[in-house]
This record gives C-alpha cells, structure tokens and sequence, in this order.
C-alpha cells in the first residue's frame, strides 16, 4: 500500500490542478486577510468557503483521477497485490495531496499574518482540520462511487449529486420537516439528521469552537444544549472520525466484489 499511495501522491503533486487548488487558497487567504484586517473575522468567513467548497473539490478531484488513472489500476490488479490494497493506497494517495494544498495554502498567509501569536490560533488549526477531514471523507466516497460505476457519466452524476444533497439540498429539506412537524417534540430527530450529515457536523464543530450562539441554528444549538459545549465537541470529532471511516470500508467492500 505505500508504493501505490506513494507513487499516487507524487503523480497527483505534479498535476497543475494541484497548484491551482493551493494558489486558489493561497490568494484567498491574503484577500480575507486584507479585506478583514481581523483574524477572528477572516476565520469565520474561511468557514463557509472550507465547508461547502472543500467537499466539491474532493468529490471532483476524486472521481477524476480513478478514471484518468484506470489503466495504471488494471496493470496493478495484474500483480499479487490485494485489490484493497491497491484503491485504498489511490485514494490515501490523494486525499493527502488535496489535504496538503489545502494546509500550506492557507498556512501561508496566516502564518505571515502572526497566527501563532493570536488568542485564535486554535480556531485556525480546527478550520484546517475540518478542511483535512471533509477532504477524505469526500475524496472517498466519490472514489468508492466511481470504482462501482464502470460508466464514467454516471461516476460523475452520482458522485456529484452526493455533494450536492449533502451540501445543499440535505438542509433545506431538514429546515422543511422542522416546520412541517414543529408542533412535535423535534429534539431527538434534529440530532440524529445531523448526524448523517458531515458537513453540519463540520459546521457545529467550528461554531461551538468559536461559541458563536447566533450562527449555530437550531440544530446546532440543540447540539450544544444536549451535550454541552464540551462533550458536543467530542461527540463531533467522535461522529466526524466514523465518518472518516466509511469510504474504507465503501472501497474495500466494492473492490473485492467487483468483476474488474
């Protein structure tokens, strides 16, 4: 596994999409900084671009290169090398380059902003860890999709229509139910639905990091008043990490069942 996520990762740190990725964060890094003055500020903002972008780029990035990269899969599945071995070792392959655009792009102009000498210097190092963290979680299930779907329209529909429910579509039908049925005890369904969704896990997680009470929602003010600001950090980074571990097991499942 680490010659073939070795030999991915270097494939993909030479890919110019690689650098647009961190010049893109790099220049906005600088822009948010300039613009607020504030690092407090420039961190809440960078949340609403991490949080929703951060999944796109890892479902597109993901689904891309299993299928640019099919033939060089096909030649390895030729070799005494177990199939799980070979996509898990792809896709930890590119995860970690996203993962590293992302981290030295923002890293940068933070770092030449003095972040270390802030009080807000942790709030930074959660935003990159929720941006890590997204970047696998999504990275892998486009590639999990893409590895069963031979047809690459539908690797991409799929996949792309995942990050769309996900990120866009998933609230407005929870905001939906929530008025529909707010004459009933909602406390417990509005905590499991935000479950199911990593990205609003990613959000509560930051928001309950900055204590920021009138931008968690109703969800994520419920979130706080259950657990606590504390263990609802926990229970965060506990559910964001089972998340993490699903596209292995999405990988592996499919990889050694599918007739290549």
């Amino acid at each position: 596994m680490i010659n073939v996520l070795r030999y991915s990762f270097s494939d993909l740190m030479r890919s110019r999409w690689s650098y647009v990725y961190f010049l893109f964060y790099l220049i906005l890094g600088f822009v948010l900084l300039f613009l607020n003055n504030n690092l407090s500020k420039a961190i809440i903002t960078l949340m609403n671009v991490i949080i929703v972008l951060t999944p796109l780029i890892g479902t597109v990035f993901g689904v891309m290169y299993f299928y640019n990269s099919r033939e060089f899969s096909e030649l390895l599945l030729a070799l005494p090398i177990k199939r799980k071995t070979i996509f898990i070792g792809q896709f930890l392959g590119l995860s970690i380059s996203l993962s590293l655009s992302l981290l030295i792009g923002l890293g940068i102009p933070f770092l030449s902003y003095g972040i270390f000498e802030s009080d807000v210097v942790f709030d930074f190092v959660l935003l990159l860890f929720v941006g890590i963290v997204l970047t696998f979680i999504f990275s892998g299930l486009s590639f999990s999709i893409a590895l069963y779907h031979d047809n690459k329209i539908k690797g991409f529909s799929y996949s792309i229509l995942t990050w769309l429910l996900l990120a866009l579509v998933y609230d407005g039908f929870f905001l939906v139910l929530l008025i529909v049925f707010r004459e009933y005890p909602l406390d417990y369904f509005s905590l499991i639905g935000t479950v199911f969704n990593p990205i609003d896990l990613s959000r509560i997680l930051i928001l309950l990091k900055l204590d920021i009470s009138a931008l968690l929602g109703f969800s994520g003010a419920l979130f706080k008043n259950f657990f606590g600001a504390y263990y609802g950090m926990l229970t965060a980074y506990f559910l964001l990490f089972t998340w993490v571990s699903i596209p292995f097991w999405m990988i592996s499942f499919v990889a050694n069942r599918k007739d290549f």
